[in-house]
């Protein structure tokens, strides 16, 4: 749908890009094999990709670009497959559209800056809200899978509505 050769050729016009290359299959060893390559030739410091959804690929891609020696957080990727391939008809709009898209990552990536990755010690601890019978068997399950629980009520009882009913159905016990 979309005509990679006239996206190529718009966005090679753009300030500030220095590469601009139509890739088939850029996510398989040799398409990531020629983006690293790309990366040490033209000394880049970003990386676009106008492609696939990130959700599929952003960290295949992200490590490709840290291998050549680019921090991660200087990527960007551009979803032309689900939001101009899949839903637009015409060729020409879709091709139109996919260079918009990848005019804003580019300017997005100008944006970006290096950052690092960092670890933060979590602990299993949940707040349960509410001490009535979904709060009490909130913080029973998650209790039985191993997280430290506070369970919090604003009354000074608990149980909620069902500790004010006399009996329950079907067996007409003591809600209590």
């Amino acid at each position: 749908m979309v005509d990679v050769k006239k996206v190529v050729e718009a966005v090679k016009k753009l300030p500030g890009v220095v590469y601009a290359a139509d890739m088939q299959y850029s996510c398989s060893d040799l398409g990531q094999g020629a983006i690293k390559e790309a990366i040490k030739e033209q000394n880049l410091d970003r990386v676009i990709v106008s492609a696939c959804s990130p959700r599929m690929h952003e960290i295949t891609f992200q490590r490709c670009v840290e291998v050549a020696g680019l921090n991660r957080f200087l990527f960007e990727m551009a979803n032309i497959r689900e939001q101009v391939s899949w839903v637009t008809t015409d060729k020409e709009e879709a091709t139109e559209k996919a260079i918009r898209l990848t005019e804003m990552a580019i300017a997005k990536a100008g944006q970006l800056q290096s950052l690092n990755s960092m670890k933060s010690p979590v602990e299993k601890r949940v707040l349960v809200i509410g001490g009535g019978i979904s709060g009490i068997q909130a913080a029973l399950d998650v209790s039985l899978a191993g997280y430290k629980v506070t369970l919090v009520e604003k009354l000074p009882t608990i149980g909620g509505r069902m500790a004010q009913l006399e009996k329950t159905f079907p067996t007409l016990d003591c809600s209590a």
